[in-house]
């Protein structure tokens, strides 16, 4: 009954215990460029593909209870993922815009089946360049005087791209702009008369002007796009009338400097139309570029006197092959030796000016120092060359193309002309970069008994190389690779189809994994596999039959293994199940394994009355179960012979007696063994004698040895198992037979010679009885401790301080002797 009611306190605890530590589970923060976590502060690209795992949501549960995850929106609005519960993996289930939605908010939840924690947390989507740029005001119909000024502008288009940074910038150019009249501005959008053209009614009435727009491109689905739209813009020439017009204020005289740059302000001149009523724009021109035979037939003349003042008045220019050019364009290949010349580039720089106003700096403006220009200082005119400076910035992965600004500035006059002309380099690819893992090393978990092929750890390495130089491939190798396989494409490293998993054997795995490209050039990381414990194993007695014996007040210790590799997997707790003939007189501790008697339980007297029973073996069924999940058990049955403290005097030998009464052979190995090394330790201390003799060559003297006869030899006993240090040791005698009680008399006596005069010292007398027998018991061997009354004669030298246990032990000695005496005398008779 009692022990019922231990098993029920028992589970009472174990439940209390278990509500009181179910705390709520919760996710993993990792960051806002994590992949796995609690999908705080994430962000997505919007051309993300509708079916992609984005994400893998992450948590625990600090009793180790099994997790599920949730995810959801706000009622009403759109629901752009879905998650599977069991793994945490989030997939895109819905088409992103950013120009529509660029942030929404998601409830993720995590739940061990008692607890639930639910976050808010925003997602952030990412611009792609996927919207064309928007006329705002186009197609539309404007009318055009045809006498508008030649570079008046006539009207601006209108655009914009929803996106963001270069894929929302927006330029303008015309379709087949050679054969137009019209100019437009690639920034502004302005569109204007060409320079040098007019409008002529009376050849076209109508102009059809095609506009494009395009964006600054962008990234869409991994790829760099440009879009653009086009809009028509119809332009109708409206006639000029025919009053011609007239100057004001004439005669005009002016003057201009030699050196003022073309379009400078000279001189205003003012006319006003005929037409008073509804005037039309007037357009000046200079007499010699006029025809009275064209339409402008309605026209004004006069003359202007302009005085050119001779200055510097010409700035440095730059010229190519074909003259004046301040554009030069040049392809190469990234990386050219330092020092090298661009002799694809073919300037010439030249000031006609002369002396000091011929003077002039060149300097090369553009990013980094990647080039540098020779001659850095010229005199009227000079062949420009550009020198490589920096090879490892020209770099095809970082700058497609180069722009920099060849600067010309006078040095000595005041007026600092200047000439600029734009250096565009287009750098072609090479292969120059080695494949790069995301981290040098990579560490990975999995459970031990996962089925073959199941996926390890996914790793990731990145080439910027453009085509087959930036296609990675991948393969492991080293000594702990042997189980896995990795996909060359992907780099997803899973098990041998054929692998076993177990921690028990191994649960350690490091080899290497390596990404290479198309020619070979390749970088290594290392893998680091753990295999996860799982509780596999129960645990095991040695044998499922175990004999013991205890002695009243000492515990016996069981002990069970369990060969799982992690706690709490192979800790194991034990229990008592059934004892036999009694189960009220035992307690196991549950973390050692040591049983012993309850504590009230202090001699053989009191088991007897509590069983009523004169067999003192008992037959005990123990539990071992181990603390995992699930928890295995078995059980033994353990023997267990209960003898009192008394029976087993005689300390460590005794002890070892009792224990190995039914194992001899391990008796006569441990008394051999104790023999060889006594005749060990003679040897040595002989040859040491012998050796130190020898070495101090002294004449030992001759001494004469008289000995005694004596009629019977004496019988000394001493205990091979006795440690010198040590005079308190116990002594325990097994007799094969049992004996008749036998009077003790002074033997000594007897053993006296008439002719020999000897002086026996009187027997010794222990000075305490030692403690009684144990009462016979049936069917089990007798265990007694002789005891005799003696003196022990008083040496000559200081007494050393005895004990109550070297009394005894010299009474047990004296009590041997004369047992063995008495059979002798037995045999003679």
């Amino acid at each position: 009954m009692s022990l019922i009611t231990l098993k029920t306190f028992s589970f009472s605890l174990i439940s209390l215990s278990t509500a009181r530590a179910d705390f709520a589970p919760y996710f993993y923060d990792n960051g806002p460029y994590s992949q796995n976590g609690n999908l705080a502060l994430f962000s997505l690209s919007e051309d993300t593909p509708v079916g992609t795992q984005i994400y893998c949501l992450n948590g625990t549960d600090p009793e180790g209870q099994e997790v599920r995850y949730g995810l959801s929106f706000d009622p009403g609005s759109k629901e752009y993922f879905s998650v599977d519960p069991e793994s945490g993996n989030i997939t895109l289930v819905e088409k992103l815009d950013r120009e529509k939605q660029d942030s929404f908010d998601v409830f993720v939840s995590i739940t061990d089946g008692q607890s639930k924690v639910v976050e808010r947390v925003t997602i952030f989507v990412m611009d792609a360049n996927d919207e064309k740029p928007e006329f705002k005001n186009m197609p539309a119909i404007i009318d055009v005087l045809e006498t508008t000024e030649s570079g008046s502008s006539i009207y601006k288009a209108e655009a914009v791209d929803r996106d963001t940074g270069s894929g929302g910038s927006v330029t303008y150019y015309l379709q087949n702009p050679q054969t137009n009249l019209f100019a437009i501005d690639r920034h502004s959008g302005v569109l204007r008369i060409k320079p040098g053209e007019m409008l002529d009614f009376e050849k076209t009435k109508t102009h059809f002007v095609t506009v494009f727009a395009k964006d600054g491109g962008g990234n869409y689905n991994g790829k760099e796009q440009f879009l653009s739209s086009s809009a028509t813009l119809t332009i109708n020439v409206i006639d000029a009338q025919d009053t011609p017009p007239s100057f004001i204020g004439t005669p005009y005289f002016g003057y201009v400097y030699e050196v003022s740059v073309p379009g400078s302000e000279i001189f205003t001149v003012v006319a006003k139309d005929g037409d008073v009523g509804s005037p039309n724009p007037i357009c000046y021109s200079f007499d010699d570029e006029v025809s009275p035979e064209g339409r402008l037939m309605d026209y004004g003349v006069t003359t202007v006197v302009i005085r050119v003042v001779d200055l510097n008045n010409n700035p440095p220019t730059f010229y190519g092959e074909n003259g004046p050019q301040n554009m030069f364009e040049l392809t190469m290949y990234e990386h050219p030796p330092e020092g090298e010349i661009l002799r694809g580039l073919k300037i010439t720089v030249n000031d006609s000016d002369q002396g000091a106003n011929a003077k002039f700096n060149l300097r090369l403006i553009g990013p980094g120092r990647m080039l540098r220009v020779v001659p850095q200082t010229v005199l009227n005119e000079a062949q420009v060359t550009i020198l490589v400076e920096d090879s490892a910035a020209m770099d095809y992965e970082k700058h497609h193309f180069l722009t920099y600004k060849l600067l010309a500035v006078e040095i000595d006059t005041p007026e600092r002309f200047s000439s600029t002309a734009d250096i565009v380099i287009h750098l072609l690819d090479t292969n120059d970069n080695a494949p790069k893992f995301s981290s040098d090393y990579y560490i990975a978990r999995i459970p031990e008994n996962s089925p073959g092929g199941s996926n390890v750890v996914s790793v990731t390495a990145s080439d910027p190389d453009s085509g087959p130089w930036g296609e990675v491939k991948y393969s492991i190798y080293g000594s702990g690779a042997d189980i896995f396989l990795i996909q060359s494409a992907s780099g997803i490293i899973y098990t041998q189809p054929w692998a076993s998993l177990d921690a028990e054997v191994r649960s350690k795995y490091n080899f290497y994994v390596k990404a290479e490209d198309a020619e070979g050039k390749y970088s290594l990381a290392e893998v680091f596999v753990t295999v996860l414990d799982l509780n596999d194993h129960p645990p095991a007695f040695n044998d499922n039959f175990l004999e013991k014996t205890m002695v009243i007040g000492a515990p016996v210790k069981i002990e069970a293994v369990d060969d799982d590799a992690e706690i709490p997997n192979n800790v194991i707790e034990y229990a008592i199940m059934k004892a036999e003939p009694d189960n009220n007189i035992f307690d196991i501790n549950a973390d050692t394994g040591e049983i012993m008697l309850k504590s009230y339980i202090k001699s053989m007297a009191i088991i007897q009355n509590i069983t009523k029973q004169t067999d003192f073996t008992w037959s005990l069924v123990v539990q071992a179960r181990d603390r995992g999940q699930p928890s295995f058990s078995t059980t033994a049955v353990v023997k267990i012979d209960i003898t009192e403290e008394t029976q087993l005097s005689g300390g460590p030998l005794g002890s070892f007696l009792m224990q190995s009464r039914n194992k001899p052979l391990q008796i006569l190995g441990m008394l051999a063994g104790v023999i060889v090394l006594m005749v060990i330790v003679t040897v040595i201390i002989s040859t040491a004698t012998f050796m130190r003799n020898k070495k101090s060559n002294r004449i030992l003297p001759n001494r004469r040895v008289r000995r005694r006869q004596r009629k019977q030899p004496t019988w000394n006993f001493k205990n091979p198992f006795k440690k010198p240090e040590s005079s308190g040791e116990k002594f325990r005698v097994e007799e094969e037979e049992p004996e008749p009680e036998v009077v003790v008399e002074n033997v000594n006596y007897n053993n006296n010679v008439s002719n020999v005069a000897r002086h026996w010292p009187p027997p010794p007398c222990a000075p305490s009885l030692p403690p009684p027998a144990p009462p016979y018991i049936p069917g089990e061997r007798q265990w007694a401790v002789p005891s005799v009354s003696a003196t022990v004669a008083p040496k000559p030298r200081k007494k050393p301080v005895m004990t109550r246990q070297d009394t005894v032990n010299k009474a047990l000695v004296s009590e041997l002797k004369m047992r063995l005496e008495q059979k002798r005398l037995l045999k003679h008779q």
